[in-house]
């Protein structure tokens, strides 16, 4: 079966993108796999996404859109080519030649919250992200609650910059952030990360990443990072499209599915490391619910 998996933005993000192409690389290096190509680069525009859809779908027997953006422009490209099936990953959509798979970031998003209400010391703490998707809502919900979960008094200052990609404006984003007070950002980016990590050094601001296990990479301004394994999910995609199964409703991946996860510094004191850890085995049993919508202040800031 020949399959194209479409990117938007960077390929070779440090982020959500490079997690997701890791998942294809280990699918490549399968002698079964058959035949996986890679499209990159496409622009975050409507026009542009649909009609990458449309060129990948003309040549592939299946067509896998990474990232939430592909919920508005899938369904009616679907449509269009009822012969061929595609899927999203991080989508909230389904039909007769449509499959979800969303890697439930909320989860791990909820106990970044959690951990920067513990570890914040001037009480206020920020959240960063770039485009208005779902899976970058949710997680910003998910954060937030997790914030009330823990201390209701901790101060949020949440934007979304426009932007998964260019640092000059994540920069200036952050920075504006931490003027406010801030001592510690979740961020929710791309390469545009790049640009957060810059103004954190800059301001003493500590930083709270996605996706990749950013404490590894930078612990001098990483404290934690909420772990998203999209190439689980992107694996998990591809081989239901190859093996011919077509689930009929969304496929979440969760904490229980060892998908999601809070990583934290090495300097976290124990008993932080111990309420994560109690908190994350109540959200995989069910009995901790993980909040995914936001009605509170939006952070406005002309970089």
């Amino acid at each position: 079966m020949n399959v194209s998996i479409i990117f938007v933005g960077e390929l070779y993000d440090n982020g959500f993108n490079q997690c997701a192409l890791e998942g294809v690389q280990k699918l490549q290096r399968n002698e079964d796999t058959g035949v996986v190509n890679v499209v990159s680069g496409i622009p975050y525009d409507t026009a542009a996404m649909a009609q990458a859809l449309r060129d990948a779908a003309e040549h592939s027997d299946g067509v896998v859109f990474v990232g939430g953006q592909g919920n508005r422009v899938t369904p009616n490209v679907a449509d269009t080519f009822p012969e061929r099936v595609f899927a999203i990953v991080q989508g909230n959509v389904a039909g007769s030649n449509i499959a979800s798979y969303d890697v439930l970031q909320e989860q791990s998003a909820f106990l970044a919250g959690v951990f920067a209400a513990r570890m914040t010391r001037t009480g206020t703490v920020g959240h960063l992200s770039g485009h208005r998707v779902v899976p970058g809502l949710k997680g910003r919900a998910a954060f937030a609650a997790g914030i009330r979960f823990a201390d209701k008094n901790v101060r949020l200052v949440s934007g979304f910059c426009g932007t998964q990609d260019d640092s000059a404006v994540t920069e200036a984003w952050t920075a504006a952030i931490a003027g406010e007070g801030a001592d510690i950002i979740f961020t929710m980016l791309n390469a545009a990360r790049d640009g957060a990590t810059r103004a954190c050094r800059m301001t003493g601001m500590h930083q709270i990443g996605n996706a990749a296990d950013w404490c590894r990479a930078d612990p001098e301004v990483f404290v934690a990072s909420a772990m998203a394994r999209i190439d689980l999910g992107v694996m998990r995609a591809i081989s239901d499209m190859q093996s011919g199964f077509r689930p009929n409703e969304i496929v979440h991946l969760g904490i229980r599915e060892e998908a999601v996860s809070l990583s934290m510094g090495q300097d976290v004191p124990q008993p932080v490391r111990q309420e994560i850890a109690a908190l994350a085995r109540k959200i995989a049993e069910g009995t901790v619910p993980v909040a995914t919508s936001y009605d509170g202040p939006e952070f406005e800031f002309a970089a």
